[in-house]
């Protein structure tokens, strides 16, 4: 089967404001909850919910994107899933209870949104240009998060230390990209591919390719959430001050943000993605094991290598969506399919974490667990690098 063609077009500029303001709202909402936690005085098992929700209502919810994409064309779906995000964070900066039932509305849209929004690239932007948008908009999503993090606790501060407040402003941005998006109402339409009779999801699990690429996204993803809950405390607990532990999270944050940019952008150049998906599982393993074994003075080089091969591999996967689907319906049903499950799977990598951690004493055993995950990543992931596009059969 052959990649569908798509004549180059001018970008809208309307377009191009709602992909950049929509990118950055991606993980807005997340960004702050960790910083301010600690003040926020809940019950643990309300925390630990807190920090549990977003991954797990990840994979729960990712087959609402396709399932809106279908019903009601890309825009006025994107618009709906930001509609939730918004709603979700204002909700959630009311009282405890709010903050549940918040972030799991918004874990919702944004469920929907990672699905929507590779779609809405490969529709909106010329062929030859989506390595790079696909990059600025994994460097964007994480950005966005990144920001936010950083400005949680002088926020916490100024609102005279009102954690709903501070969960709040992440609304101002989200009801931003819903403004972005009426212009494109419009002219929503179902894109080529959507207006097809739907095949079941079960032709999805006879192809090698879709586990291949369901393994690359779950393991890395563990991964990273994992790395994400316990990098500050694994430099403290190897003797460096908890100020350096944050420092070299955000470090480690950075280099995620530049590595979802270059991966991407230089694997679209290719249809064969082997190098690039081996390229950033061995800076993965390279780094973990800096991060857990190298003199402390390492530190910020051995953050910096984990960052760039993790954020390399956040990116990849969405131009895996794009180069091995033939139309945009194919498409989404791919990336609904391999979120669901890689979401459901990185929701377990922090508890993982903490268990070894716990039975062993240390973060030997965690290292060698992960290692060993990403090294069999590496060979299990090699099929769906390679240059072919899955081929729907015409009865499923």
């Amino acid at each position: 089967m052959k990649r569908a063609s798509s004549a180059a077009r001018p970008v809208g500029v309307a377009a191009l404001i709602a992909f950049v303001l929509v990118s950055l709202n991606m993980r807005i909402a997340f960004g702050g909850v960790g910083p301010v936690l600690p003040y926020m005085q809940l019950d643990p098992l309300v925390a630990a919910a807190l920090t549990a929700f977003p991954a797990l209502c990840m994979g729960l919810f990712a087959p609402l994107g396709a399932v809106a994409g279908r019903r009601f064309g890309e825009e006025r779906a994107l618009f709906l899933a930001v509609l939730a995000l918004t709603l979700g964070i204002l909700l959630r900066s009311m009282n405890i209870a709010g903050l549940l039932v918040g972030t799991i509305v918004a874990s919702g849209g944004i469920a929907a949104l990672n699905v929507l929004m590779p779609v809405f690239v490969r529709q909106q932007f010329p062929p030859d240009r989506i390595g790079v948008m696909m990059g600025l908009f994994a460097m964007m999503m994480a950005s966005g998060g990144t920001v936010m993090a950083a400005l949680a606790v002088p926020l916490y501060g100024v609102s005279g230390e009102s954690w709903q407040i501070t969960l709040g402003v992440a609304a101002v941005p989200a009801a931003l990209a819903l403004v972005a998006l009426l212009p494109l109402l419009g002219a929503s339409s179902r894109p080529e591919g959507l207006g097809l009779p739907v095949r079941p999801w079960h032709w999805l699990l006879a192809h090698p390719t879709v586990w291949s690429l369901i393994g690359f996204f779950s393991i890395q993803s563990l991964v990273f959430y994992a790395v994400l809950a316990w990098l500050p405390t694994i430099y403290v607990s190897r003797g460096a001050a908890p100020a350096m532990g944050g420092i070299y999270l955000a470090t480690w944050l950075v280099a995620v943000t530049a590595g979802s940019f270059l991966g991407p952008t230089l694997a679209a150049r290719r249809n064969d993605h082997r190098r690039y998906i081996l390229l950033s599982i061995l800076a993965c393993i390279a780094g973990l094991v800096g991060v857990v074994l190298a003199p402390l003075g390492q530190g910020l080089f051995w953050s910096a290598v984990l960052g760039l091969g993790m954020g390399a591999g956040q990116g990849l996967p969405g131009v895996l969506y794009a180069k091995r689907t033939a139309d945009h319906a194919q498409m989404t049903q791919l990336s609904g399919m391999v979120q669901t499950v890689g979401y459901l799977v990185a929701g377990v990598g922090p508890t993982i974490a903490t268990v070894l951690y716990r039975w062993s004493g240390g973060w030997t055993w965690p290292l060698a667990v992960f290692v060993m995950l990403l090294v069999f990543n590496a060979f299990a992931s090699l099929h769906c690098g390679r240059d072919h596009v899955i081929a729907m059969p015409e009865r499923a």
